[in-house]
């Protein structure tokens, strides 16, 4: 699985990003995915669970 500290998340942009919302997800994480502002990658991120992540996709359907 490896160790947190090495593994460097590997970004993509939300299928539903616009002109004005620009979110890009990091899912290779394990146990969590990272969810982020594209334009901003070196602010914040917002840290989820798996499955709290697998949840709320499958609440807005995708």
């Amino acid at each position: 699985m490896g160790d947190l500290t090495t593994i460097k998340p590997i970004w993509r942009k939300s299928t539903r990003t616009d002109s004005t919302t620009c979110v890009e997800v990091a899912g290779n994480l394990p146990g969590r995915v990272l969810v982020r502002d594209s334009k901003d990658p070196a602010g914040p991120a917002l840290a989820f669970g798996s499955a709290a992540w697998r949840d709320f996709v499958r609440a807005v359907g995708r």
